[in-house]
Formats: C-alpha cells, sequence, structure tokens
C-alpha cells in the first residue's frame, strides 16, 4: 500500500514538473517555479503537521479521559462488590436470626405449605369444589406466602386453612341438594337442581353427572347406566328431603359407574352375535310359538277327553269321542274287527296329537348347532384379526371373542326352553294318547266278554 502511494506521488510530481517544463520559457523561469512549488510544499508539510499534532493531542487527551473513567469505575465497582459481601453476611445474620427466633414455628410453616397444596390439589377434584370454587385463591396465596421467606402466615391464615379442610371433612358426610349449571348430553347447558352425595356422586333427575376437574364443568353421562334400579335410584334422592332413601352409590368417584356405562346392553349384546344371532333368535321364536299354540291346543282335548271320560254320549269334538263313535258304528261285528276298527280311529288321531313336536325337538337340538356355526365364525375372525395385527391389542380381538361367546350364549338360550317345552307338550300328547289306547283296549275287551 505504501509502495502504490509514493508511486502516484511521484508520477503526479514528475506530470506538475513536466507541465512547468512546458510552461516556462527559460531556465530562469523553471527554476523559480521550482521554489515557489518548494515553498508551496513546505507550507503545506507544517500544515499537515501541525493537523496531526493537534490528532495526536486530542487522541491522548481521550485516552487519559478513558483511563479516568476507567478507574472511576473500578472505583465504584469495588465499592459495590464490598457493599454486596456486606449485605450479604446481613443476610445471612438475619436468616440465621430469623431461624433461631422461628424455632418449631419454622416446622410448622413448613407444615402448612404442604398442607395447603395437598388440599388444593384435593379440593379441585372434590365435588364440593363445585359449590365453593373460590377457596382456591385462599391457599394458592397461603401457598405463596409460606413458600417466600419474607412473609410469615397469621393466625387467621393458619385458622382459614384449617376451617376450609374442616369443611371438606363434613361435607363429606353430607348429601346436599343445590342449583348448579351442567351440560345436557344433547351439549345444552342449563341450570337446574342437583343431589351431591358426599364426594362420590352427583345426580340429577334423569340420572348421574360427572365433574371434570380441569375444566370445572359438570356435565352429563353421553349414556346412563342400562340398569334402571341406578337411574330410578338418583329419581327418588332428588325427590325425597328426609328420611332414608336406597340409592346406587359409586365409593369410587366414577371407577365402577364408568364400567356399569361401557357394559353392553341386551340389545348390543344381541347385535354381537351378528347374522347367525338373528337366525337362533329367530328359530327360537318360530320354536316358541309352535309350542305355544300346540300347548294350548293339547290342553284344549286334554280337558274335553276328561269331560268325555265321565259322558256316556260319544262327542265328535274331541279323540276320544271320535273313537267311541268309530265303536258304535261296529257294535255288531266281531271282536276283531272292532278291534281294527277302534285301532284305525286312534291311528287317524295320532297326527292331529303329534304335530309340531317333532319341529319343537328338531329347533332344541340345531339351535346349539348354530351357536357352534357362531363361535367357529368369530375365532375364525379372531385368528384372522392376530394374523394382522398380533396379539398385543386385546381390544382388536373383543369383536370377534364377543360374536363366538354370544351366539354359544344364544343357541343355548333357545335349546333349554325347547327341550322344556317338548318335554311338556309331548307328555300332554302322550297322555291322550294313553287315555286313548287304555279306553280302546277296554272296550275290545267288553265287546269279547260280551260276545262269548
Amino acid at each position: 500500500m505504501t509502495r502504490t502511494i509514493f508511486t502516484l506521488l511521484m508520477l503526479v510530481f514528475t506530470s506538475g514538473q513536466l507541465n512547468a517544463q512546458e510552461d516556462a520559457s527559460s531556465m530562469s523561469e523553471l527554476l523559480r517555479q521550482i521554489e515557489q512549488g518548494q515553498a508551496r510544499d513546505s507550507v503545506e508539510a507544517q500544515n499537515r503537521e501541525k493537523r496531526f499534532q493537534v490528532a495526536r493531542n486530542e487522541q491522548q487527551r481521550l485516552l487519559n479521559n478513558s483511563r479516568a473513567e476507567r478507574k472511576r469505575e473500578e472505583d465504584k465497582s469495588q465499592k459495590l462488590e464490598d457493599t454486596f459481601a456486606k449485605n450479604q453476611q446481613l443476610i445471612v445474620d438475619a436468616r440465621a436470626a430469623l431461624d433461631k427466633r422461628l424455632g418449631a414455628l419454622k416446622e410448622l410453616f413448613g407444615v402448612l405449605q404442604t398442607v395447603s397444596g395437598d388440599a388444593q390439589t384435593r379440593f379441585n377434584g372434590s365435588l364440593t369444589n363445585i359449590q365453593y370454587p373460590n377457596r382456591e385463591a385462599f391457599l394458592v396465596e397461603l401457598g405463596s406466602k409460606m413458600a417466600s421467606a419474607s412473609t410469615l402466615a397469621s393466625i387467621q391464615d393458619i385458622e382459614g386453612l384449617w376451617y376450609e379442610l374442616q369443611r371438606e371433612i363434613t361435607e363429606q358426610g353430607k348429601i346436599v341438594k343445590y342449583q348448579t349449571e351442567y351440560a345436557t348430553a344433547d351439549g345444552e347447558r342449563i341450570t337446574s337442581d342437583v343431589v351431591r352425595v358426599g364426594v362420590f356422586n352427583l345426580v340429577f333427575e334423569d340420572g348421574y353427572l360427572q365433574y371434570d376437574s380441569t375444566t370445572g364443568n359438570v356435565t352429563e353421562l353421553q349414556r346412563q347406566p342400562d340398569q334402571s334400579q341406578y337411574t330410578n335410584s338418583a329419581e327418588d334422592i332428588m325427590e325425597e328431603s328426609s328420611g332414608y332413601v336406597g340409592f346406587g352409590l359409586d365409593v369410587t368417584r366414577g371407577g365402577i359407574l364408568a364400567l356399569l356405562v361401557e357394559s353392553p346392553t341386551i340389545t348390543e349384546r344381541i347385535n354381537q352375535g351378528g347374522i347367525v344371532g338373528y337366525c337362533i333368535i329367530a328359530l327360537g321364536l318360530v320354536g316358541l310359538f309352535i309350542a305355544i299354540w300346540r300347548w294350548l291346543s293339547l290342553s284344549k282335548d286334554s280337558k274335553k277327553v276328561t269331560a268325555q271320560l265321565s259322558s256316556q254320549t260319544a262327542s265328535s269334538d274331541n279323540p276320544l269321542g271320535r273313537v267311541l263313535s268309530a265303536y258304535d258304528e261296529a257294535k255288531g261285528a266281531d271282536t276283531e274287527t272292532v278291534e281294527l276298527k277302534l285301532s284305525e280311529a286312534a291311528l287317524k288321531e295320532m297326527p292331529n296329537l303329534t304335530k309340531g313336536l317333532l319341529f319343537i325337538k328338531v329347533i332344541a337340538a340345531v339351535a346349539p348347532l348354530m351357536g357352534l356355526l357362531g363361535t367357529v365364525t368369530g375365532m375364525i375372525k379372531t385368528f384372522q384379526v392376530i394374523t394382522l395385527y398380533g396379539a398385543g391389542d386385546p381390544k382388536l380381538m373383543a369383536g370377534g371373542i364377543s360374536q363366538a361367546l354370544m351366539t354359544t350364549v344364544l343357541g343355548l338360550c333357545v335349546a333349554i326352553p325347547m327341550v322344556l317345552l317338548h318335554t311338556v307338550v309331548s307328555g300332554q300328547s302322550r297322555k291322550i294318547i294313553n287315555i286313548l289306547q287304555s279306553q280302546s283296549a277296554g272296550i275290545v275287551a267288553k265287546h269279547s266278554e260280551a260276545n262269548d
């Protein structure tokens, strides 16, 4: 950089000399111009030296000022450090004196801080917080005061904490009716009467409510327990103001109630059976209809046959009467002919007396087989789910297992009543058939004795 500047100055000086040489008309003129140029350059050099001297003096002044400022700041910093050290020692001495004066109170204040924090957590999750929402501010203020080293709790603060704890204990054993705002299952927010049973359940006239401690909102259960005894007990406790009322209390504060709500209803259980379950139910209904129809018909015939046994006149409205009518028509024949006629008349009554019994028996045998079919189908579905997703999540297998178990249950629920109904109906049928056979044999015996 210096060489470049020097070269440029030489070029400028040379060009100036050349220009001056061109303008000068003689050597004397040229010498004069050179002398003037040297004088001018000397003046400029002196001016530059003066400016450099002034600038150097200014920089020296600024440097002296900066050094003086640094010295002042260092002195100030040292004073502050000394003051800080003295204050630190004063704080240590003050804290030692405070701890010495507090004595057992320090432990008391630590317990107050712990108790206030625990109480705040418990109160937020308690149903009593719906009635007394303002106590949280007091507990937060007390906890902050106990956490501070400069503020002590007063007697009023300690008594206030004692009062809140005692009130919570007292409210746990009360059944209180009051008005509050809650959201229905449809999302509508209304204000109505509710009943708080201790700190366990909150009910209204249609069932149970739930309290969300994180948001402070009270909402109706999306689905009430399927058992009507629980909803009826909620209605009873809303209507009564004194005395004893039977009530379904959930001591787990919603745990058992959640299980009851999540448990499927009868309709949902039937739906788990799928198409096979519907077929089993339809088959059972058909069998039940036929069994009832045959039971009523055979009961009517049994009454008429019993009446015919005590009557001397044959009637055509019952099986025994029609058999006796066949004997009246064949009285003049020999014994073998009469026996054949009576056997023919009894056999004609057999289809009507045994009608539908075989179908009931078939239903009783087929229903468990259809349930087994649903079981196999459900297990196949379960194994398919295991193949795709593995056996890590039981919920993925619940659908197939539910179908398998429900179809088995439905098959047994249909087969067992069908077996009982078949036994009852077939018993009535055999009773009438035995009467026909015994009466026919008696008639043949009497006819044979009369002919002998």
